[in-house]
């Protein structure tokens, strides 16, 4: 993930060790260093830099990699980030689909799994994912721990828990908890957009961008934003409903309980029901990839009106995003085709009234994610990693009372 870690300062008080750790393999990432210049750029004694190394040499998190020339004085010995010294899992829950990733700690899949879900309660998919972690450690034993990701919103009363984008019975508090019992590892839970969100910083379209915002394709639609390479999450974890902001005041009805959301226009369910509407496709059918892929090929205009309609209202969306978080970048990924996502931006009309519309600009206001369809997956492996690396500037202070109870890391 993106960051300026020559702005974060180390600290040498024992309670902040994990936070040092992360200060230390953060600045190792992209670079080879020497145990001085990491203390120059930290602020950590030399010493401290020097056991934490020790430690993390020892658990294979970082290798050497020789010496570097120097004009005076003994060569420097250079340490290197090493990302196949240990591993992380990530488990993404949608309501009829199971997917997990095992990656190294430098974000490269190692081993995929995806099965579809008869049933989405708590003890049965809890099952399937401890079958699946077995696997995971035969072919990475030592794994750091396991994301967990699943459509939002958490803990709420504002929104209906209806719908079939929701997840019934998981309920944020218990979760994690039982899911660490489960598999036998820490369990970080979050939601699906959040996650994507990372992936696509670590190794996706957003790769070296710091703030950015990230549309997630999931069961419905979610926002994942990443500000200064940070995860915005709100008191509670759920910053980023964007599927349930009124786009369209009056418009159709939601699952949601308001009228007009912006999920009714732009989402995976709103093309599945505009094509059956259509009979373009039959009810209840599983996986519409290839149909759309065909009628996309074909210039269809049933398919080309949708996505007239799903852009006009996702521009507006965008206009929003854009001015209410300024990111470089906003980016589209997740469950539909990359070709249909490339038609929506394609039919984007987008504001000129915008903070992004800037003459120095070295990225599109809007890009395609190239994470794919597994990037909330990816994406809840990217949180272990995310809090294995990278430092955080409030590690050494409490949390708000608001946020002592909310289900995200």
């Amino acid at each position: 993930m993106p960051h300026s870690l020559h702005h974060i300062a180390g600290n040498n008080a024992e309670k902040t060790k994990a936070h040092n750790r992360r200060v230390i393999l953060g600045h190792l990432q992209g670079r080879d260093a020497g145990r001085a210049e990491i203390a120059k750029a930290s602020g950590l004694s030399t010493q401290t830099v020097s056991n934490l190394m020790a430690e993390l040499e020892e658990e294979g998190l970082v290798h050497r990699q020789g010496r570097r020339p120097a004009a005076r004085g003994a060569p420097p010995l250079l340490y290197a980030f090493n990302p196949s010294g240990a591993a992380a899992l990530g488990f993404e829950v949608r309501p009829d689909i199971l997917t997990m990733v095992l990656t190294d700690i430098g974000g490269t899949a190692r081993l995929t799994r995806q099965m579809r879900l008869t049933r989405c309660d708590p003890a049965h998919v809890l099952e399937l994912m401890a079958q699946m972690a077995k696997e995971a450690q035969a072919e990475r034993p030592r794994i750091l721990g396991a994301g967990l990701v699943i459509p939002g919103p958490f803990g709420v009363e504002g929104l209906s828990a209806a719908g079939a984008t929701t997840l019934p019975g998981w309920e944020p508090k218990q979760i994690p908890a039982m899911a660490a019992e489960a598999l036998g590892m820490p369990v970080h839970l979050d939601k699906d957009a959040t996650a994507a969100a990372l992936a696509e910083g670590m190794g996706g379209a957003a790769q070296g961008l710091s703030s950015y915002a990230f549309l997630y394709f999931g069961s419905g639609l979610g926002l994942g934003i990443i500000s200064q390479g940070q995860p915005l999450r709100g008191g509670f974890g759920n910053a980023g409903e964007l599927g349930h902001v009124i786009i369209t005041p009056g418009g159709l009805p939601c699952d949601c309980g308001n009228r007009g959301c912006l999920e009714q226009y732009v989402s995976r369910l709103s093309l599945q029901r505009h094509l059956v509407a259509t009979g373009l496709l039959a009810p209840h059918t599983r996986g519409t990839d290839a149909t759309v892929t065909a009628l996309l090929a074909a210039n269809d205009p049933t398919l080309t009106e949708w996505i007239i309609t799903a852009a006009e209202a996702l521009s507006r969306a965008i206009g929003m995003l854009e001015n209410l978080f300024d990111p470089q970048s906003i980016i589209l990924g997740g469950a539909l085709p990359d070709a249909l996502l490339d038609a929506l931006i394609a039919h984007l009309s987008l504001p000129e009234g915008s903070v992004s519309r800037r003459a120095d600009r070295n990225r599109p206001r809007v890009m395609r994610g190239t994470s794919g369809r597994q990037s909330a997956a990816m994406g809840a492996a990217a949180l272990v990693i995310h809090d294995t690396v990278t430092p955080r500037l409030d590690a050494h202070r409490a949390l708000p009372t608001e946020m002592k109870d909310a289900p995200c890391p």
